[in-house]
């Protein structure tokens, strides 16, 4: 008798087709807010004992995440993406027919990844000047709860994390439109979100309240976008799944045939 055939297990997918996440939408935001403010809360509970217990670990220890941390520098999507549209916009007035419909496709892709990642780090930058907190590089001469609220420099621009913004902002906004790359760029999204610490550069509640930042500002990016039939269009189920880019999908089977 032949035993029963055993399917391998597949590992837990997050849908990301989903409006919004974390089960938010209308009813539940104000919930949500007040789950984000207590989980920063106990969070910043840990700040001290981390940040400065990672700071004195071994340069050797030190070093993987210094290697990395500047992958959530944001320049290096938003010059290429935004120099792609502006290519892609400036061909299209001179091409015609199905090249000129991959031309639009090509500078909605480029405009849409330019806005999901760099609105949440222009969002991030505005927020740590308001608030001036001060970096962990200040804690010897003011501690981990000091504030220079709107006139301040890098020394106090400490919440949120900018690279955890943008770190975790890229994973989702490519992730929406590339699945398969999700848990690939959420992990090193979270490795560069975390390596802010180990380098002197946040506190954890920093990190934890760019991330956030990132997430819901990559949401809410692509539901501007669907709204619109922009890239992306809405199920009848209020899924949001990205729209084919035909034309450029038909212009490279012409190239490889």
């Amino acid at each position: 008798m032949t035993p029963p055939r055993r399917h391998p297990r597949k590992l837990p997918m997050i849908d990301l087709t989903k409006p919004w996440p974390l089960g938010l939408n209308r009813d539940t935001w104000l919930l949500f807010l007040l789950g984000f403010v207590v989980a920063l809360l106990l969070v910043s509970q840990f700040d001290v004992w981390a940040s400065r217990g990672a700071i004195g670990w071994p340069e050797a220890w030190r070093a993987p995440f210094f290697a990395i941390t500047d992958y959530g520098v944001s320049d290096w999507v938003l010059i290429p993406s935004l120099a792609l549209f502006l290519i892609a916009v400036f061909a299209g007035h001179f091409l015609r027919g199905l090249k000129r419909l991959a031309a639009y496709e090509l500078s909605m892709l480029a405009g849409y990844i330019f806005v999901g990642v760099g609105l949440p780090g222009l969002v991030a930058n505005l927020i740590k000047r308001v608030i001036g907190r001060g970096r962990p590089d200040m804690f010897e001469q003011f501690g981990a709860y000091s504030f220079r609220n709107v006139v301040n420099d890098w020394t106090f621009q400490s919440f949120p994390s900018g690279h955890a913004t943008t770190a975790i902002g890229i994973a989702f906004t490519v992730g929406f439109l590339a699945p398969r790359l999700f848990f690939w760029l959420l992990a090193a999204g979270i490795f560069v979100a975390i390596s802010r610490v180990p380098v002197g550069m946040h506190y954890p509640s920093d990190v934890f309240g760019g991330a956030c930042l990132g997430l819901i500002g990559a949401y809410a990016v692509r539901y501007f976008f669907a709204r619109r039939r922009w890239m992306f269009k809405f199920r009848p189920d209020n899924h949001i799944v990205p729209r084919p880019l035909c034309a450029i999908r038909r212009l490279y089977q012409r190239a490889r045939a």
